[in-house]
């Protein structure tokens, strides 16, 4: 059976928070660096050894700017003119062989299941990731009907994808 879905288009706003987030939960070991640096900088100061708060400011400076670098990078992927694609309107036809991603009725390219490497259900979407900053989202309001919506979620059960 084939799963068939109305043309929509990924918002740029919502990919950029949905990467941001991606990545911060999985980089947010980094961040334990600028904190046990502030930890330090508060123990020194306060213990007398080195009274000074440029190291507990440079800490929060330092994971501030590389949250906010990371914020910047995604943001940037979404205004690219060589990732304008990535925000199309396109429709998608979903079977157990593939992903057809189409542009129109005679246009369009296909995707293999083995380029997803995993798949979530969020709270009001499925979230197909291809790798780092590239996923799929099909909100659950494109597909035509119920069964469609299950049928797409029997899929990727099938396919291991989804818990």
């Amino acid at each position: 059976m084939i799963v068939k879905t109305k043309k929509f288009a990924l918002d740029p706003k919502e990919y950029v928070s949905i990467s941001f987030k991606r990545h911060m939960k999985a980089g947010w070991k980094w961040l334990l660096i600028p904190a046990a640096v502030f930890l330090l900088g508060l123990v020194l100061h306060f213990t007398g050894t080195y009274k000074n708060w440029w190291i507990p400011v440079v800490a929060v400076v330092g994971g501030g700017l590389y949250v906010l670098f990371w914020y910047a990078q995604f943001y940037a992927a979404s205004q690219m003119e060589q990732n304008k694609q990535m925000f199309d309107k396109f429709m998608y036809e979903i079977d157990s062989r593939q992903i057809l991603v189409k542009i129109n009725q005679k246009e369009g390219g296909i995707m293999k299941w083995e380029s997803i490497q995993s798949a979530e259900r969020m709270a009001d979407a499925f979230l197909l990731i291809i790798g780092k900053g590239q996923f799929l989202r099909f909100p659950f309001t494109v597909f035509n009907s119920e069964h469609d919506l299950k049928l797409f979620e029997s899929i990727l059960k099938r396919k291991e994808l989804l818990q």
